[in-house]
């Protein structure tokens, strides 16, 4: 799957995303398994600062996290350790917290009323000016000291930040309404904030003044003063994250006035200054077409503000050619290392790892050889990308060499050049960080080149692999406690990888078990099971004691066990009537044996409604075995004449209560036939064998002939009738792949000859008034 962003960079356009972005939650002044996880071998997180993470390749909008949703919250650690350390002595983390953030809310909670804290902030800031004591002073004034200079700077900055706040602070849902931007009008306050940043002779607070001095601006209705006051200031204000803040701000005024190409060359240095902003600078970044990108380049100052634009740039567009731009103009620009992480993950997109090629719709997807697959995701590498790769990471110059060597030694795996590869996998491993990840993500591109040389499986390369093999099956899924590195692309590659080399050797057991991909998940089983020999050769394979290491690695792995084949056969040999065969595969199932039927396999009914008999009472619940040695004890008596009409009556109810129409699906559903309420989610085989009716139509026809009364009769007659509409049914839709192919051709049902004759002959009964009740079908053909 591809990361779908933009076909072109410059199609989206936006009159306020910072507006969006800018809501920062305030105070200091202010403010998951992607599926690229299963699809990848290079995990991104390995070399890469955190900062980049929601920028790496993905098939949403960021990586990980869909959206960005801290708006409000993505400063507040730093806000808090900032002012701890401010009032250490003076205050202890948890009353500073309180202050600054508040007590956490429930999400979506629907209560509008002011928080504690901001109602506590007021009460403070009043008692401060009147000197007077209120409830709230009294109350803090056992826990700080409320005559302290830091502790009243600290509330007199608070009770102006959340002035700003009722403007700047967005609700925590998203919606389809469109959002009113709020502004603040308060121009006098503006002031007095901007006063105490020109007085201030503190550095702490001048600088968060400053900052909130902007943010005031920003939000009111004259946003051109956030600019001039920027101007004005900025060559005395340190550059650390607010005043980068500060210069997102007129970024996203610039743009709000249509000066794009100001706009984002701010973005790209806020992008390459502050860590903390790269997804909101990467959001906002928004070049309306050519002549605004090129005018951004020209207007840059130096090197590293061009390089940041070219690395928002590759971000939506053409990673290769972002990363020849900033090598030219940067080596060691550290924005190289995520580009080239999505430079990688993209390439592999385009590998097949399994080992399939598709052929026409509702046809099998035809198998590949090794060499077949080698050769075809050989020619799917991007030529100009790997030389742009390798010239780089021969250079040795940039800021993190070994991404570069252990990025080059992968697509030179890709590209079946193994004994480079394995050179530049030891080259990196001399100076990469000795971090776990980076220790895992080595050994797993190390394996899979390994892997990757075997073309043919023999005694001696089959034992280079075995260690990883129990590594990636086994010990990473119960050791691996994080969340980053991706290893489960290459544990399916390498089984189907050796599913692949064992159908080479005419191994069809080995292959199965590697290659174990059953269509379970549209429920369509398991058709290696449906060749006699396969299943014997399979039950023979998974009972034996002397495996060898591979062997054992493969049963390991397998999803079925010999009792689910056993309870295939059991399933297989009742829908054949072999019942002693049944009843002994059943015994060798465990538990599966004692599985109860949801409803009475025996009853009858005129409608098919396995809801309603699953819902209605049942005097005994039926169990698998039990079933099964009730049909032979009836049988027993049926081959002895006894009682025929009602022992033929009930197996006719056994034997169509467990096809498809009848209340005992459960029996046949199980991991190597499949499951699903339509026939069609069934391989055709097992669609056959489910939707088969011969066997209880036998029965009904015995109790026919074996009936006393016309009640009796009538209801022969009418259970034949159904099995006649199951074989109409069955054969009308035989070559029907899905529902979506059935044409409508107005025809419901037809006259079938039980209902002819069920109106003929027994009009007079009971049993007849039953029928026109509850099938509709009757009914309707009875009134034609």
């Amino acid at each position: 799957m591809k990361r779908i962003f933009l076909n072109k960079l410059f199609l989206i356009s936006s009159a306020s995303f910072l507006f969006v972005y800018g809501i920062i939650y305030a105070c200091a002044g202010g403010d998951d398994w992607d599926f690229f996880s299963y699809n990848s071998n290079f995990t991104p997180e390995t070399f890469t600062d955190k900062s980049y993470t929601p920028l790496f390749l993905s098939g949403d909008i960021f990586y990980g996290i869909g959206f960005d949703t801290q708006h409000n919250s993505r400063f507040n650690e730093d806000i808090k350790s900032d002012w701890e350390n401010y009032l250490k002595g003076k205050a202890d983390a948890s009353t500073v917290s309180y202050f600054l953030i508040g007590e956490e809310t429930p999400m979506y909670s629907s209560e509008k009323k002011t928080p504690q804290n901001k109602t506590d902030i007021t009460q403070l800031h009043v008692f401060l000016k009147t000197k007077k004591d209120n409830p709230t002073s009294l109350k803090w004034g056992k826990k700080i000291n409320l005559k302290d200079d830091k502790v009243k700077s600290f509330i007199e900055f608070l009770y102006l930040a959340q002035k700003i706040e009722t403007v700047s602070i967005g609700e925590d849902y998203w919606s389809y309404d469109p959002v009113v931007a709020k502004t603040f009008n308060d121009f006098k306050m503006i002031q007095s904030i901007e006063n105490v940043y020109n007085t201030s002779k503190d550095m702490f607070l001048q600088n968060r003044y400053w900052f909130l001095t902007m943010k005031a601006y920003f939000y009111s209705s004259n946003k051109q003063k956030a600019i001039d006051f920027f101007n004005k200031t900025e060559k005395s204000v340190p550059k650390n994250v607010l005043y980068y803040r500060g210069l997102s701000y007129v970024a996203g005024i610039k743009h709000k006035q249509k000066k794009y190409s100001e706009s984002n060359c701010l973005y790209a240095q806020v992008f390459d200054k502050c860590p903390e902003l790269r997804i909101v600078t990467a959001y906002s970044f928004h070049p309306q077409n050519d002549a605004d990108w090129n005018k951004s380049l020209f207007l840059a100052k130096n090197n590293s503000e061009r390089a940041a634009l070219w690395a928002i740039h590759g971000f939506y567009k053409d990673e290769k050619k972002a990363i020849a731009k900033i090598y030219e103009l940067d080596p060691k620009s550290e924005h190289l290392n995520y580009l080239l992480t999505r430079l990688v993950n993209e390439q592999e997109q385009s590998i097949n790892n399994s080992f399939e090629e598709s052929v026409k719709d509702n046809l099998p997807a035809k198998k590949q050889t090794v060499a077949e697959n080698k050769e075809l995701n050989k020619s799917k590498i991007d030529k100009a990308a790997f030389d742009l790769v390798s010239k780089i990471a021969l250079a040795g110059n940039t800021n993190k060499p070994y991404l570069w060597d252990i990025s080059l030694g992968y697509l030179q795996t890709l590209k079946g050049d193994y004994a480079t590869a394995e050179s530049n996998f030891d080259k990196a491993e001399k100076t990469m960080p000795k971090t776990e990840l980076a220790k895992l993500q080595l050994r797993l591109l190390r394996f899979v080149n390994n892997m990757s040389k075997i073309d043919k499986l023999t005694d001696k390369n089959e034992k280079t692999i075995l260690v990883d093999l129990n590594w990636l099956y086994q010990e990473l899924p119960k050791t691996y406690k994080g969340q980053e590195f991706r290893y489960q692309n290459a544990a399916q590659w390498s089984k189907n990888y050796l599913a692949s080399l064992y159908r080479a050797k005419s191994n069809p057991v080995m292959a199965e078990l590697f290659g174990d991909t059953p269509d379970n998940y549209w429920g369509r089983g398991n058709s290696f099971y449906d060749n006699e020999k396969n299943l014997l050769d399979m039950k023979a394979f998974l009972v034996k004691t002397d495996k060898t290491k591979i062997e054992k690695i493969a049963a390991g792995i397998y999803s079925l066990k010999v009792k689910d084949i056993s309870n295939f056969q059991a399933v297989q040999a009742t829908f054949k009537n072999k019942i002693p065969e049944a009843i002994g595969f059943i015994q060798q199932t465990d538990s599966v044996q004692y599985y109860q039927f949801l409803g009475n396999p025996f009853n009858g009914n005129i409608k098919d409604c396995h809801d309603c008999d699953h819902s209605a009472y049942q005097k005994k619940k039926y169990s698998q075995l039990d079933f099964l040695t009730t049909i032979k004890e009836m049988q027993d008596k049926l081959a002895q004449k006894e009682d025929v009409y009602t022992n033929s009556l009930l197996l006719g109810n056994a034997f169509y209560n467990i096809t498809h129409f009848g209340n005992g699906r459960t029996f046949y559903e199980i991991s190597i036939v499949g499951y699903g309420s339509s026939p069609y989610s069934f391989r055709d085989s097992m669609k056959k064998m489910i939707t088969n009716c011969d066997v209880p139509k036998m029965y009904y026809q015995k109790a026919l002939e074996a009936a006393t009364t016309k009640e009796q009769k009538a209801k022969c007659i009418y259970m034949l009738a159904k099995c006649e509409r199951n074989e109409y049914y069955n054969t009308k839709y035989n070559s029907v792949n899905s529902w979506w192919e059935i044409q409508d051709d107005k025809v419901n049902f037809i006259a079938w000859n039980g209902f002819k004759t069920l109106k003929k002959d027994y009009s007079d009964t009971k049993y007849y008034q039953d029928v026109i009740a509850e099938c509709g079908y009757f009914n309707t053909y009875i009134n034609q």
